[in-house]
């Protein structure tokens, strides 16, 4: 019963690999177990659309993490580029500012696909030290509610923030927001490599997270099909119990 897969797989695999083979063969084996694919900067310097074109190949939305910050021009123009690839979600910095996440929106749905902009809000990497280093205070919760807040007055409906600011955000923009969040790890874990905010599946869905990224607790396993079949399943659980609630 535990290895049953789950109906409704909120995982976004981070295909977090240096080349673009090796990233399909890993793609297509979890392809079953996982519901969208995310393409980062690294593989895409690699391999550009190619990498957002496996997706296509394993039947998968491709969550494009270019997390882009220009002006707004420069980026209202890769977003044109990026919905014509085919990616389903592309993330933009909400601290490039309202006007340029707002021209991040309306040239997504200009261009009539399904494509939306998904705001980050502060990187997982960050904790409260490094926010006062760049001048942006050292309340990490309190940054992340003010760039979501400033995301969703300029159109942007879908955020990536940490798990530890999903329940703080939940609050602050509601129920029709769509919350993304990394730093999750198998709750065997301990290891939290480069990101300092991190949480469980099931801590992370119960403070609020819709769709969850993993990429090392799959990528790494012994057993990749199987690590991101138990992640799905905790998800799935973790998301019952939330509606219970």
């Amino acid at each position: 019963m535990g290895d049953a897969r789950a109906a409704d797989p909120r995982v976004i695999f981070a295909l977090d690999l240096p080349s673009v083979d090796q990233a399909k063969a890993m793609a297509l084996a979890v392809k079953d177990e996982i519901g969208m694919l995310k393409v980062g900067l690294e593989l895409f310097v690699e391999a550009g659309p190619r990498a957002v074109a496996i997706g296509k190949e394993c039947g998968r939305p491709v969550f494009l993490d270019l997390k882009l910050h220009d002006i707004p021009e420069t980026v209202e123009r890769a977003v044109a580029r990026a919905s014509a690839l085919g990616a389903r979600l592309l993330t933009v910095h909400a601290s490039g500012g309202p006007a340029m996440v707002r021209r991040a929106v309306e040239r997504a749905a200009k261009e009539g696909g399904t494509m939306e902009i998904a705001a980050v809000t502060v990187l997982t990497s960050f904790d409260g030290k490094d926010l006062d280093a760049v001048g942006a205070g050292s309340d990490v919760g309190a940054q992340s509610e003010r760039l979501a807040r400033l995301a969703w007055d300029a159109g942007a409906r879908t955020f990536v923030c940490s798990p530890h600011e999903a329940s703080r955000l939940r609050v602050a923009i509601g129920g029709a927001a769509t919350l993304v969040t990394p730093g999750v790890r198998a709750a065997e874990t301990a290891n939290k490599d480069d990101q300092k905010r991190t949480m469980t599946a099931t801590e992370a869905v119960a403070a609020g997270a819709d769709w969850l990224v993993v990429g090392r607790p799959i990528r790494d396993a012994a057993d990749p099909p199987a690590a991101a079949r138990r992640i799905a399943n905790e998800i799935a659980a973790a998301r019952a119990a939330r509606r219970r609630d």
